[in-house]
């Protein structure tokens, strides 16, 4: 069985996460397809991934062996990206558990980082699969132990990206020193990577978090180029005095969010 995890801020839901998990698999003649919502709770070795409801359900019944394995081979392909992380079979997709009262959201302040790999595609290519997950490994390694180092907290990861967040008003320099460390030594991996960097209110639901500050730094991220770390103006105003150097790239128009962002880059 092929399972698959997106996890990401989408134009549909400004408000924080879109998560969608798909799992494939093929019996015989048949090749069932299950995929729906879901909702990731920690991240790393403890991350747990529930369906937020019922998922939707396909069979494909094909005519021969030959066919319902080029079925399954096509539906995987299209997901073995970076959009997409591959799961492997012993991670469980369960059902929700019933909480038997609602946690409360709490209003805070945060700074939000966002990393992922550029070409990311182009690398499962050259390296195949088994390579690439290994070099995986060791970016995540180099991720955690530049979040260590400035307090950051892991949120989530997927695929080949990160999303971390750093607490309070120091929150903004220890982010961005983070980015520029993952960025420096990133290059002994052979990859390029790009990081966004915003900060603002946010709701801290147990352990996740939520509001528009994830949907623009996630936009911020992608409007920068290889090695390039971009950060808002709302993180500009407050490093305004330090030792950080900022360029200012321009105002941009962000996918999802009505107003232009005038966005810097880091040297």
């Amino acid at each position: 069985m092929a399972k698959f995890l997106r996890v990401g801020v989408h134009d549909s839901n400004v408000g924080g996460y879109t998560s969608k998990a798909w799992t494939i698999r093929r019996i015989g003649l048949d090749a069932f397809l299950e995929w729906g919502s879901v909702e990731v709770r920690r991240a790393g070795r403890g991350r747990r991934i529930y369906w937020t409801r019922r998922p939707q359900q396909k069979t494909v019944h094909s005519s021969s062996e030959k066919q319902a394995i080029a079925y399954v081979r096509r539906a995987i392909a299209r997901r073995r990206s970076h959009r997409y992380e591959q799961l492997s079979e012993s991670v469980r997709i369960a059902q929700r558990p019933v909480r038997q009262r609602a946690e409360p959201a709490r209003r805070v302040f945060a700074t939000v980082l966002f990393v992922d790999i550029v070409r990311s595609t182009e690398k499962v290519a050259l390296l195949g699969d088994h390579r690439w997950n290994e070099v995986l490994a060791r970016y995540y390694t180099v991720l955690r132990r530049a979040l260590r180092a400035t307090n950051g907290r892991e949120v989530t990861t997927t695929g080949d990206g990160m999303l971390a967040a750093f607490d309070g008003r120091p929150g903004v320099l220890k982010a961005i020193h983070c980015a520029a460390a993952i960025r420096q030594a990133i290059h002994t991996l052979g990859l390029e990577v790009r990081a966004g960097i915003h900060t603002g209110e946010c709701e801290l639901i147990g352990d996740s978090l939520a509001r528009i500050v994830l949907h623009i730094g996630a936009r911020v991220m992608a409007r920068a180029g290889a090695n390039e770390v971009l950060v808002s103006a709302s993180v500009k105003s407050l490093v305004d005095g330090s030792n950080i150097r900022l360029e200012y790239k321009g105002a941009y128009k962000l996918k999802g969010v009505a107003e232009k962002w005038r966005l810097y880059s880091l040297h």
